[in-house]
């Protein structure tokens, strides 16, 4: 309306047959001017992927909300009047959408930026514990090599007392020591190792049998946290249902390696007999736990991946198959 004005001046509304109508033009106008905005609002928004902050949101509805009633008064007074609104009304009828979509731009770049310093702590507290896991390993080799330093003598004080208590406990001190050692993973991942070693701890401390066969050599594409989604909830779900299972079912494994130009990652674990197969928590507290296998076919996703699960007689098998670019 301010471009017609600037136009037409006070010929913007013309008499035909006595009735008050506005210009053609105008109309022509005004229909450009609102393809351009949605044109502009679809672009700013097709790729708007962050979670909006709820004093942001405030914000946004309430000038969203004074813009459509400045808007809806305007239809009325054209419509139902056949008057056009004076110049201060339709200033700020433009103004506001203005200030709409500066807010939301600003809050756009706020949230974008709020997303960067968790992607930032994210990093952080991932190198925080890949320091932690390498001061870790280096002790547990630290002691390897002490208890190889003095094998040598309980090998021979065994050779003379075969099929003795005394051996017998000093063959479990000797594998006691050592156990440790040997949940590291060499996975071609130093993010993947630390996610093997700390599940195999946690399926040995509750008597499960754990094996992972993991080659992701040449595997960089995927980023840390999207390793730890798919494996470690894939992990976590596997030990839940093996803890239902007498200690002697209790067995997982977990494969993965590439073939060809696809990353194949399997999660194999036993069930309790009867156990359907599901993609849903069987927790109680709904809220807190049932989000691992969305967020890990989330993951698989992102990359152009596809997830499946099959259950067979005692047995339920976590498939994943993701494209190597």
């Amino acid at each position: 309306m301010l471009i017609g004005y600037a136009f037409y001046q006070d010929d913007i509304i013309v008499a035909i047959d006595g009735d008050s109508l506005m210009r053609w033009e105008i109309y022509a106008i005004i229909l450009i001017a609102r393809i351009i905005v949605l044109c502009l609002s679809y672009l700013m928004c097709r790729n708007f992927t962050y979670q909006v902050n709820y004093k942001d949101f405030i914000l946004l509805t309430t000038v969203f909300i004074f813009a459509i009633v400045f808007f809806m008064s305007d239809v009325y007074m054209h419509l139902n009047l056949g008057v056009a609104g004076d110049r201060l009304h339709y200033i700020v009828s433009t103004a506001l959408p203005a200030a709409g979509i500066m807010t939301f731009l600003y809050a756009k770049n706020t949230m974008y930026l709020r997303e960067q310093e968790q992607r930032g702590k994210l990093q952080i507290a991932q190198l925080q514990q890949q320091f932690a896991y390498y001061q870790e390993k280096m002790k547990d080799e630290e002691r390897v090599r002490s208890i190889y330093h003095d094998l040598k003598n309980h090998l021979l004080v065994m050779e003379n007392r075969q099929n003795t208590e005394e051996t017998r406990q000093m063959a479990k001190t000797l594998r006691s020591q050592i156990t440790a050692y040997e949940d590291y993973a060499h996975t071609g991942n130093d993010f993947l190792d630390i996610i093997v070693k700390d599940k195999a701890a946690k399926a040995r401390e509750k008597q499960i049998d754990f094996s992972a066969m993991v080659d992701f050599h040449g595997i960089d594409f995927i980023e840390p946290l999207d390793i730890s989604t798919i494996f470690g909830n894939a992990i976590d779900n596997a030990i839940e249902a093996s803890e239902k299972l007498p200690e002697s079912k209790r067995l997982i494994t977990v494969k993965a390696e590439r073939f060809r130009d696809m990353l194949l990652i399997t999660v194999e674990n036993n069930t309790p007999p009867g156990n359907h197969l599901t993609e849903r928590t069987t927790k109680q507290d709904r809220l807190v736990h049932g989000f691992g296998i969305p967020n890990i076919k989330k993951a698989v996703e992102k990359y152009g991946g596809q997830c499946s699960f099959q259950q067979e007689e005692g047995t339920y098998r976590l498939n994943i198959l993701i494209p190597c670019p």
